[in-house]
């Protein structure tokens, strides 16, 4: 019996957790020797090992393949689906195992993200080094398909460097062709232009012609904040992990604040206008602020609509643009009866954050019961049609 059995349902934030040489094996041989492994000893805690053991990483991995393999963990794989957590979870890093994570879950895709390298991805594309950027964006994308490639299922999201213009097309182009169901770029602003700037537009054009999204998840902008808000004379707190290197409560406000200014510059600079068949996705950035930003926007129109050009000639409202063509992932702590009540019903998706801690086990009953009284009509647009527009092309015929 699956987790969910009563609805069709669409996973818009899932992850593949990477084995400590992933990126360096997916690498061409003449950048390999610049790719450290991540550092991620709180998420290797999550299997039970000793610290003692994650001294040596490989010999840990090691361990955990054993783990997967073993009778007692698969007669408990059922039970345990929503249970088990980062490393720990079926699926997380073995190709092999994600479909039967599909199938005991009961969603019909998953949309497939990176769990350790937003950040560096967008480090690198920040680094002037063009070549490490854009090679490493590579590397990824060959792990994300060859990942997903067990199943038609498991949707890969290929990265999109946009610090040069010439390479950023190129690059647009080679990930629809290696099969990316989606572009993900980071939620924050390229080194030097703005996300907006015309000469991006070949990468907007190759989605939108190939009817696939762009998407933004968190993880990939740098610090959320200035760190010296945590220079507090307090002692720093555990994030979800029991580390100190994911979120906590002050950095967790800071979240919306990147796809916020993105995608209002996008907006306001005509990118929507210009492709109206494009859509873009906001995932595990939370959209409590939905209701406030797009009123944000309007007020901005109405105060600036008459004195700036590029706002004259958009032909929709701003908040009509993201009704039309944005797609956010709710957390599960936010209340998405109330967000949805706030901007109607075609925006908010359902996710899990598969495998990770931040998902939490019970996903799926704690958006139920924040909507409430809902229609079966606003339900189903949440569970799946909103996850179907926003992906097209890149959605395959999986039911």
């Amino acid at each position: 019996m699956p987790y969910i059995e009563d609805r069709l349902v669409h996973d818009a934030d899932a992850h593949i957790m990477e084995p400590p040489n992933w990126l360096r094996d997916y690498a061409d041989p003449s950048l390999r020797a610049r790719v450290a492994p991540p550092g991620y000893a709180n998420e290797l805690k999550q299997t039970g090992d000793s610290d003692a053991q994650l001294s040596n990483v490989d010999a840990a991995f090691e361990g955990i393949i054993e783990k997967h393999a073993s009778a007692d963990y698969m007669a408990a794989e059922a039970a345990e689906i929503m249970n088990r957590k980062n490393f720990a979870a079926t699926g997380a890093f073995i190709a092999a195992d994600r479909p039967r994570t599909l199938d005991l879950i009961g969603v019909s895709s998953q949309l497939i993200f990176n769990t350790f390298h937003n950040s560096r991805l967008y480090a690198w594309e920040h680094s002037g080094d063009l070549d490490l950027a854009y090679g490493l964006a590579r590397a990824h994308n060959r792990g994300m398909v060859d990942f997903c490639s067990v199943d038609s299922r498991l949707l890969p999201t290929c990265y999109v460097p946009l610090a040069d213009f010439a390479l950023s097309r190129a690059m647009a182009g080679e990930a629809l062709d290696m099969g990316a169901a989606a572009l993900l770029v980071a939620s924050g602003c390229p080194a030097g232009h703005s996300p907006s700037h015309r000469e991006l537009d070949p990468v907007w054009a190759q989605a939108q012609e190939a009817g696939v999204p762009v998407v933004f998840h968190v993880g990939g902008t740098g610090d959320l904040i200035d760190p010296n808000y945590f220079v507090n004379g307090l002692p720093i707190p555990s994030d979800f992990h029991g580390g100190e290197e994911n979120f906590r409560s002050v950095d967790y406000m800071g979240i919306p604040g990147p796809p916020m200014q993105t995608l209002a510059t996008m907006i306001f600079d005509g990118v929507l206008e210009r492709f109206p068949e494009l859509r873009i996705g906001v995932v595990e950035q939370g959209a409590i602020w939905l209701p406030s930003w797009m009123r944000q926007m309007e007020s901005a129109f109405e105060a600036f609509g008459r004195h700036e050009e590029r706002l004259r000639e958009l032909s929709l409202r701003p908040s009509e643009y993201v009704e039309r063509q944005i797609r956010v992932t709710p957390y599960p702590t936010e209340d998405v009866g109330w967000i949805t009540e706030q901007v109607g019903p075609e925006i908010c998706l359902f996710s899990t954050d598969y495998p990770h801690v931040e998902g939490g086990r019970r996903p799926y009953e704690r958006f139920e019961r924040s909507l409430g009284e809902a229609s079966e009509t606003v339900r189903q647009r949440f569970y799946a049609d909103n996850f179907v527009d926003l992906m097209g092309n890149g959605l395959p015929a999986v039911g």
